[in-house]
């Protein structure tokens, strides 16, 4: 089975809603309202539009979705650097490690090797029951909280990827 990452295209959008309104449910469930869990189409088509978008597929099966927003796009994240979001394994994809794959692709593939990133941030819910320990297991450090009016509490984490940039 062969895995390829892509750009998403406009015409992806129907299939990345469906697919952040699966990955998301475990979040509502926590009491946790992440903006994707409710994408609708036009939502992730204005996502794809605004964003750096990628989607992994296996054999032509969407198993999950990663996004770079810009410091000079709408929705620029806190530090003037690439903010990961909109981070996304398909249920069905089981426990494969989808999901460091995704973060390792957009880390190091896009952020540093193409675009000479000296960091990226991401943001999470404080609330989140692992999620925070899991960015910092993977060397992010947290550089504020703040309220975005979403019903949590979000803190933003920030990890150097290339590493003579202090």
């Amino acid at each position: 089975m062969t895995q390829n990452f892509r750009l998403a295209q406009e015409a992806d959008a129907p299939a990345l809603a469906e697919l952040l309104r699966q990955a998301y449910v475990s979040n509502t469930e926590l009491g946790i309202h992440f903006a994707a869990a409710n994408a609708d189409t036009e939502a992730a088509k204005k996502h794809i539009t605004n964003n750096v978008c990628y989607l992994l597929e296996e054999d032509g099966k969407l198993l999950g979705t990663i996004s770079l927003r810009m410091p000079w796009g709408p929705n620029p994240g806190p530090a003037g650097l690439p903010h990961i979001g909109w981070l996304a394994v398909s249920p069905t994809a089981g426990k494969k490690g989808i999901g460091s794959r995704l973060l390792d692709f957009i880390e190091q593939d896009i952020a540093r090797d193409q675009l000479k990133c000296p960091a990226v941030t991401l943001g999470t819910a404080v609330e989140h029951p692992w999620l925070p320990q899991l960015y910092e297991k993977r060397g992010y450090k947290k550089i504020a909280e703040t309220d975005l009016g979403l019903g949590h509490i979000t803190a933003y984490f920030k990890k150097i990827i290339i590493k003579s940039f202090k």
